[in-house]
């Protein structure tokens, strides 16, 4: 399946990336658990519970745009993994509006 994920900080700082494939889930999962812990990211849930949209969605925020923009191996993997979890072929990741469209 080819999959094409969008990451937007706003108009005209998009990134996109194509991919044939993607990466298996836990080891998508783990990524993002990871690199969730890393960043020290910090997201409120009602619940106490976090699900993958919001991993995916604090990753990039804490991450920021200048990390898309110069690290291309790393932006690369976010959007491997964000594909693998979220298995749709057209992913928006949406940071400003913290929102994740398909």
């Amino acid at each position: 399946m080819q999959h094409h994920v969008i990451v937007s900080f706003g108009k005209d700082k998009e990134f996109e990336y194509k991919l044939a494939g993607g990466s298996p889930t836990d080891e998508a999962r783990q990524w993002f658990d990871h690199e969730f812990t890393v960043l020290e990211c910090d997201v409120a849930t009602p619940t106490g519970k976090i699900l993958a949209v919001d991993r995916i969605l604090s990753v990039a925020k804490y991450a920021g745009e200048a990390r898309f923009r110069n690290e291309c191996v790393w932006a690369e993997q976010f959007a491997k993994h964000t594909s693998a979890i979220l298995g749709r072929e057209l992913i928006r990741v949406d940071v400003e509006h913290y929102s994740i469209g398909y």
